[in-house]
């Protein structure tokens, strides 16, 4: 039998081969898992935000009923986790208070945990409103400042023995620039080697998560496509994902119509579907395990049929 172009027993041997949230089970390099954005913000890069001008605005100042539709569409589409965010992380968008924060996500937490059968991720770097999304049913926090910006963080994932997701992140507002038309991307951001300094400063979130009493099956890499690179160090950083996996950790890629795209070829965000899917394409054949991505459906398959290439994985549902 020919092998598959990418071997990933020595990867798994060593990590830990699941990892199993609330009865569910994700084994890593088995499939890729889907992770659907849901952002509810009025300044999401990708134009997807649930608090856009001139939407109904009901509940904690937007329509929840068509948060929830988005939802069960994207579960009905085949994600596996739905990741809820009420902070723009796009170059120079406003921070947003804690309070705010949970005004806007903690009502999509509770409706969500409470209608359907799905892993729900907290994209948020506060130590309160991680909790209190906890609290009402969250299952995993998503931390893009990599439990550097609120050092509390740690302790709060190791009280609820919450899988946490750790993002690599070198953002600087002094090396942003932003074109109207194609979106933010970062300048001159001084790296000594790109995969070495990635690598190294995961390994010292990873650090601050064990410290804080974070079991190695709870932690989770994301090497933080579009945060603080270059265009070209970003197509680098897929091209070389799994260089990151074999740290022995599973990793997330969060590609999902971003500016490196939007550089490259030359299109919006709303242009940007056949970009996302080359770099999940190339990223799952580097070993990702989880895709964060905004078109479920699209990227579903683009997954499938790139899992039925790589791992083998071919079942097909009839």
């Amino acid at each position: 039998m020919v092998e598959s172009p990418l071997d990933f027993t020595d990867i798994d041997n060593q990590m830990q081969p699941s990892l199993i949230i609330q009865g569910r089970t994700l084994v890593w390099g088995m499939r890729t898992y889907i992770m659907g954005i849901l952002n509810v913000t009025p300044d999401s890069f990708s134009g997807d935000g649930f608090l856009q001008p001139g939407k109904d605005r009901v509940e904690g100042g937007f329509n929840l009923e068509s948060i929830l539709q988005q939802a069960r569409k994207f579960v009905e589409e085949g994600a596996d986790i739905l990741d809820i965010g009420g902070e723009s992380t796009r170059p120079g968008a406003q921070l947003v208070s804690a309070d705010e924060e949970m005004e806007r996500v903690l009502p999509v937490v509770r409706a969500i945990a409470a209608e359907l059968d799905v892993l729900i991720s907290i994209d948020t770097y506060k130590a309160s409103v991680a909790e209190a999304a906890l609290n009402l049913g969250a299952h995993i926090i998503n931390d893009v400042w990599s439990l550097h910006a609120d050092p509390n963080l740690a302790n709060i994932a190791a009280k609820h023995h919450s899988p946490v997701i750790l993002m690599h992140n070198r953002s600087s507002w002094a090396h942003a620039e932003i074109k109207e038309r194609l979106g933010g991307r970062y300048i001159g951001i001084p790296y000594n080697n790109l995969i070495e300094d990635v690598k190294r400063e995961l390994l010292e979130s990873v650090a601050i998560a064990r410290s804080a009493g974070i079991q190695d099956e709870n932690i989770i890499l994301d090497p933080g496509i579009g945060f603080g690179k270059s265009v070209e160090q970003n197509l680098e950083l897929v091209d070389r994902l799994s260089e990151i996996r074999q740290l022995g950790f599973p990793v997330l890629l969060g590609p999902s119509r971003k500016s490196f795209i939007g550089f490259t070829l030359n299109l919006p965000p709303n242009l940007r579907l056949e970009g996302t899917a080359a770099a999940l394409a190339v990223g799952i054949t580097r070993g990702a395990d989880i895709v964060r991505v905004h078109d479920v459906a699209f990227m579903a398959r683009v997954a499938h049929m790139t899992d039925a290439i790589v791992r083998r994985n071919k079942i097909v549902e009839n």
